[in-house]
Parts: structure tokens; sequence; C-alpha cells
């Protein structure tokens, strides 16, 4: 098993709060991860997809009760909004008897959902962590390229070959498409959404032009807007928000839109292989979606992201805005002789960032120009990871 970086803070909210939600894709290593803070603890393991599981909830109150000083995990948490209620009125009972910690741990792969239903109920008592898939922090350095055509999903990654890897993603998109969605509850035609899906994957990192994607699909406007936020609800897609300053100038309203792993970029565009994603349009695109997702998965919590870019031709792929409130700005090059446009130099002047970095495909760092470096990906996770 691969050791997930988030362990450790996962370790801590546990042993600090009664209930914590896990929140991630499917297939991210969310129950994996929940059994290895089990190890060593007096804990039990529900699924709420098994009927079985579910069938000793049907007296939800009584039969946490009798497991009041065990850690509960329960799996696909938002399939029982009905329990919400039950756990606020059981962390409550136990905080009079000094179980102030450790009750529940709640894995959930719909983030809106699932964030809406114990808002409402544990306001308080609860604490939020993102398992994302594996990131190149979790590998060594030379998978950096394994990782970006098969992306994090440990299954995929992890295969033994290329064509295995390749399958089980296409398996994993017609799972969602035709078992997953449909339980949430929305009535939208599995084909339909998966062209919707692949036209996002097409257009990878580009601003979100949603008269455009309605009109391929033969929809409205609400319609795709529906869809894209169900894809993002359930983790699949980034929407990336863009930077608004007070400077005065024309800025860009809309949002860029990404798949959120490259792995499935590829199999929802046909690419298996190294030699295909290389030579392939989206492979720019493809890049800057990897980059932004490690750097995303390695930023302290509340890191808001953005990108930046005026009608002035002023342009960032991507603003982290830390809780202390630095400001990085980065430029993302698939390049190993990577050079800077002065749209950078100008939405740096508008921002001005405390660090200016630009991730290429090399492993050295360098200085590319006054304040700004060239640093390679793994570098740049690491600096952040020991710097924020």
């Amino acid at each position: 098993m691969i050791k997930r970086k988030i362990e450790s803070h996962l370790t801590y909210l546990v042993d600090n709060f009664p209930a914590v939600a896990l929140l991630g894709p499917r297939q991210a290593g969310k129950t994996t991860l929940a059994h290895a803070i089990a190890a060593g603890r007096n804990a039990i393991y529900l699924d709420l997809e098994s009927e079985q599981d579910r069938a000793k909830l049907s007296q939800a109150e009584l039969y946490l009760t009798q497991h009041e000083d065990k850690l509960v995990i329960l799996d696909e948490v938002q399939r029982a909004p009905e329990l919400f209620q039950n756990l606020r009125g059981l962390i409550d009972q136990g905080r009079r008897k000094g179980l102030r910690s450790a009750r529940f741990l709640l894995l959930g792969s719909a983030s809106i959902e699932l964030l809406k239903q114990s808002s409402e109920s544990l306001a308080g008592r609860i604490a939020y962590l993102e398992l994302p898939p594996l990131h190149a922090l979790e590998l060594n350095p030379t998978q950096r390229d394994l990782l970006w055509l098969r992306g994090g999903f440990p299954d995929s990654l992890l295969a033994n070959d290329n064509p295995l890897s390749f399958q089980w993603r296409l398996d994993f998109i017609r799972t969602y498409l035709e078992r997953d969605i449909p339980q949430l509850g929305p009535r939208i035609p599995a084909e339909t959404l998966r062209r919707f899906w692949a036209m996002l994957a097409h257009n990878q990192g580009e601003l979100l032009n949603a008269s455009k994607l309605a009109s391929s699909l033969g929809v409205d406007g609400k319609t795709v807007a529906k869809y894209l936020d169900l894809l993002v609800d359930l983790l699949l897609v980034r929407r990336l928000k863009p930077w608004h300053s007070n400077a005065g100038k024309r800025m860009t309203k809309s949002p860029k839109v990404y798949v959120r792993d490259s792995g499935i970029v590829h199999a929802l565009l046909g690419i298996s292989h190294q030699e295909s994603l290389l030579s392939h349009p989206v492979c720019g695109g493809s890049w800057e979606g990897l980059v932004i997702e490690n750097i995303l998965a390695i930023a302290p919590q509340n890191t808001q992201a953005y990108f930046y870019r005026s009608s002035g031709g002023a342009e960032c792929d991507l603003i982290l805005q830390f809780p202390n409130q630095k400001t990085w700005a980065i430029e993302i090059k698939r390049s190993l002789h990577p050079k800077l446009s002065k749209g950078f130099y100008s939405a740096c002047d508008d921002i001005q960032p405390d660090a200016r970095y630009v991730v290429y495909s090399g492993t050295e760092t360098y200085p590319l120009a006054t304040d700004v470096k060239a640093i390679s990906l793994h570098a740049l996770l690491t600096q952040l990871s020991n710097d924020t």
C-alpha cells in the first residue's frame, strides 16, 4: 500500500473531532485509508451500499448507541441522509459522557450533497478533508509520466500494463454513468452525459463556453449548467475561478474547466499510450490539469485557487492565495526550455504575488528571470509542502 500524505492530518482530525468527513471520488482510496486509520483502534466499518449493513441501521440510534465506544466508519454516507440527524443526537449525548472525539468517520463521494446534509445537522461537530487520487509526492519522481498518462486512481496507476490501466478507466467511466449517477437521482441519459464529459476533456483547461456545449448537445444552457454541477459535485471536474483585481481592467468572467484526473481525460479521448498523448492536441491542457491538481492536493486547506486573464492579454495559469494571505503566481509549460510571455509579466504586475514560478518538464530549478524560477513539478510540490 502506498502511504498517503494526508494520513497524519486525518488522524489528527479524528483524534480531535467527534465526526470527520473524508471526501473524494470513488476509487481514490478512501476506504483503504479509513481502514489504516482504524488499525489499532476499536472500530467498526459499515458500507451503506451493502443491504446487510444498511439493515443494521434500520434502528440507527439504537445500533450506534451500542457502539458508542468505537470509531464508526460509514462508507458512502451520502446514500443515507436520514442518518445525519441521528448522528447529531448521538454526538451530543456522547459529549455529556466525555466522548468528545473519534466517534464517526464519514466517507463520501458526492461533495455538495454531503456538505449540505452534514452542515445542516452537524455544524460545529464535524471536520472536512478531501482525499484526491495519488499525487506526485506520494510516488517516485521517475513515475511522473506514468502518473500523467494513467492518472492518480490507484488501480489505474498500479495496473500491470497500459492496456489494463486503460480498460480500468473505461470501466470506471461506465460505472459512474450507468450506476452511480442514476443512484444519486438525476435522470440523465448516460450517452448524453458521456458526450458532455468527453467534450470537457477535449476542451481541457479552456474557458467554459456553455452556449457552444449546449448547441453541440442539443440542450439549453441551464441543462449544461446542471450537468457541470453534477460532475463538479462528484469531484470529477474542477471549475477554476477567475481572479478579480481592483485594477479597473476588463477581466475574464468565465471559469476554466478541467476534468480533474488526467487518466480519465485520456480514457475519454481514447488515448492509451504516451506516444499518442504527446501527439494529441490535448497534450498541453492535460499537462496543465495534472500540475494544477497535484498542486491543489498539496496546498494547505482553505487555499484559494484562481487563474488570471484580462482582455489586454495579461494571463497566468494558476494563482494560489494561502490562508496566511501570501500569493503565488504559477505558469505551466510542457517545454523543457520554457519561455515566458509578456502576458505573464503583465499579470504579475497586476497581482503582485509573493512568489513566481514556472512549472516545466525538466528536473532542474533555476532563475528564468528576475523573481521568476523555473522548477519541476516534484520540486514545487516539495517546496509547497515545506513552506506552507
